[in-house]
């Protein structure tokens, strides 16, 4: 992240509160200013920011979040999560990066939990209380060309996700939060190379809209996948290569694009 605001064209990161490295990325945020930063809810693959026992129905015995949303959801739905868990420890969560000094510009989550609908609500008043006004919403375009790759499951997946987007983006509107326009990024787990952002440069639209590029860079693989509760054996290094290219830098520059972050969306 401070390579990619500093030499590249990152500039949003949404931070994790109850994760090891808190405290460096606070410390990066904070020496920054282009770079905005989002809460990064999580209620999946890590540890709650409250006690366990605050919040027993997210935890298991361990103290740890479920691993992966199909857990999360499966229990969702079957009743044994509680609202009042939820938004317990997502407030939790969003005070603990405002106790840090920072002012968050938007939230979004882990594995795209907060759009879940029940979810979604909670998260938006959640970042009402704390000031925030605009909020992720992870539609991948059906027209994108890696939309229909993949098995019968990630196609379903991908359609499962873009349906629920499209109808929190309105509920998100209708609340008077701010989105971006469009959202791009490889959302079943392949990497945003240096080649996808070039030919994204050229296929955004020039109309003064905006669109979120949903990337993980890192510097080790290996390290960052041992990192996951399921072992997501992601391409790290092919996102920092892409987000430093002289190439897709080139891209966006022929074409006016300008690199912004969630808080030119009030501005605008």
């Amino acid at each position: 992240v401070r390579d990619g605001v500093e030499r590249g064209l990152l500039r949003s990161a949404s931070l994790m509160a109850g994760e090891s490295a808190f405290d460096e990325a606070v410390a990066i945020a904070k020496a920054h200013s282009a770079l905005g930063v989002g809460v990064h809810f999580t209620l999946v693959d890590g540890r709650p920011v409250l006690p366990p026992a605050d919040v027993p129905s997210l935890v298991g015995s361990d103290g740890r979040f479920r691993p992966n949303h199909m857990a999360f959801v499966r229990d969702y739905f079957l009743g044994r999560i509680r609202r009042d868990d939820i938004h317990h420890e997502l407030m939790a969560q969003a005070q603990k990066i405002l106790r840090a000094g920072l002012r968050p510009d938007h939230v979004d989550s882990h594995q795209h939990i907060h759009i879940l609908p029940g979810v979604f609500s909670i998260a938006l008043d959640v970042a009402e209380a704390a000031g925030i006004h605009a909020v992720r919403i992870p539609a991948v375009d059906v027209g994108d060309g890696g939309f229909f790759e993949g098995g019968v499951g990630a196609i379903v997946g991908r359609l499962g996700l873009y349906t629920l987007a499209t109808l929190a983006r309105r509920q998100a509107h209708h609340r008077g939060f701010v989105t971006p326009d469009h959202f791009a990024g490889l959302v079943a787990g392949a990497a945003v190379t240096e080649n996808y952002l070039v030919q994204l440069a050229d296929a955004l639209p020039q109309d003064g809209t905006t669109t979120e590029v949903m990337l993980h860079p890192g510097k080790a693989d290996a390290e960052l996948a041992r990192l996951y509760a399921g072992g997501w054996e992601h391409s790290f290094t092919s996102e920092d290569t892409a987000i430093l290219s002289p190439a897709v830098r080139a891209a966006f520059e022929a074409h006016a694009l300008s690199s912004v972050n969630f808080a030119a969306l009030a501005r605008r």
